[in-house]
């Protein structure tokens, strides 16, 4: 486990891709990867706590985190909404011994895979066709169909992105895109990461 002390998994997706699902599924496939939980000035959705799928942080807050330069990576994903990624988050799951899982946005991927190089890999789960991502986004029923149009044109401007990744894996059957990911984490961490 040594060598893969300090290493980090770094996923990336449009919204409605499925890295979430994936995400979920190595996390279940791998006791030793552990969920990197980012900071968000936006609402809850539904049944979400804080400090379980995102910390949930006030604008101000957020912007003097940024001062401090507590983020690895940031960004403003749309008006007046930032995501993020602690450095205390990262060092609270290296200090559990174990692998951290961001699940970020593009730009967000790009900006830690440049910090941190060859201690992480960054895959770009790629939807099957944007108008398969866009069926996945009217089933969530979570969006109007204006906020949907916008995350369908900032899914075409993320996906000419992917060619800066590690790695695509096509979402098409989850099944399939599920285990071409583990067999790119099991790759980059070594066989005894499994173990």
């Amino acid at each position: 486990m040594s060598e893969s002390l300090h290493k980090v998994i770094i996923l990336a997706a449009p919204s409605g891709a499925g890295k979430s699902t994936i995400t979920k599924n190595l996390l279940e496939r791998f006791p030793r990867l552990a969920f990197s939980i980012s900071a968000t000035t936006r609402s809850p959705r539904g049944a979400e706590q804080d400090g379980v799928e995102y910390h949930f942080l006030s604008l101000a807050k957020f912007e003097g985190l940024i001062y401090q330069n507590e983020f690895i990576e940031y960004e403003q994903v749309y008006e007046g909404v930032y995501y993020g990624t602690l450095k205390s988050e990262l060092k609270r799951i290296w200090d559990l011994g174990k692998v951290p899982a961001l699940d970020i946005d593009v730009k967000g991927a790009i900006r830690v895979q440049e910090q941190l190089g060859e201690k992480c890999i960054s895959i770009f789960i790629m939807p099957p066709s944007v108008d398969a991502l866009k069926e996945r986004l009217l089933k969530r029923q979570t969006e109007t169909p204006e906020s949907i149009q916008t995350r369908i044109d900032k899914a075409e401007y993320e996906i000419s992105f992917s060619n800066q990744f590690n790695a695509i894996v096509k979402n098409e059957i989850l099944e399939t895109a599920c285990d071409e990911t583990a067999n790119l984490l099991i790759e980059f961490l070594g066989p005894d990461f499994i173990k």
